[in-house]
């Protein structure tokens, strides 16, 4: 029984320090990320391992030092999301923004166009109407099971909603 039980906690404390364990890990390095030949073809073979390693540390550095810089960042000349927002939608922290134009509600295939460039869509077959209101505050933030709601500023109703953009 005790070694059951020491089993269970071994396993589950292991388990709660796996998303530690793992968060420096994002990187891949080149020789992850290209298959033989592709890694062959660049030449990469004759690197020594201390030139390959280098090189790795350069790559992930350069990508960390743009995705940063990228995060911090605003809505972009395109009219697409942010990457600050993209960051958020891909951590699972609220987004705010506005819908663009004139909003009712939703009636079970609801598109919101968002003012940062995102785009989303219900995801449910909920309805909820109200008087026309111009570019409302929306609050989107993560539910259960990977799920998003969507609220508009002064009302207590709530819809899911799935990115498509």
């Amino acid at each position: 029984m005790l070694a059951t039980t020491l089993s269970v906690f071994i396993l589950l404390t292991c388990l709660l320090w796996l998303p530690y364990a793992t968060a420096d890990q994002v990187f891949s390095s080149l020789e992850e990320r290209m298959t033989g030949q592709e890694f062959a073809d660049a030449g990469l073979e004759r690197l020594t391992a201390t030139e390959l390693a280098a090189l790795n540390t350069w790559i992930r550095d350069r990508s960390l030092a743009q995705y940063m810089q990228a995060a911090k960042g605003s809505e972009n000349f395109s009219g697409q999301a942010s990457s600050e927002d993209d960051a958020k939608h891909r951590s699972g922290e609220p987004i705010i923004s506005r819908i663009k134009g004139s909003f009712q509600g939703w009636d079970g295939n609801t598109v919101f166009e968002l003012e940062n460039g995102m785009i989303w869509v219900q995801d449910d077959k909920d309805t909820f109407f109200i008087k026309a209101v111009e570019n409302p505050e929306v609050l989107i933030k993560p539910g259960m099971f990977s799920a998003w709601k969507l609220s508009i500023e002064g009302y207590n109703s709530n819809v899911k909603v799935k990115r498509i953009q």
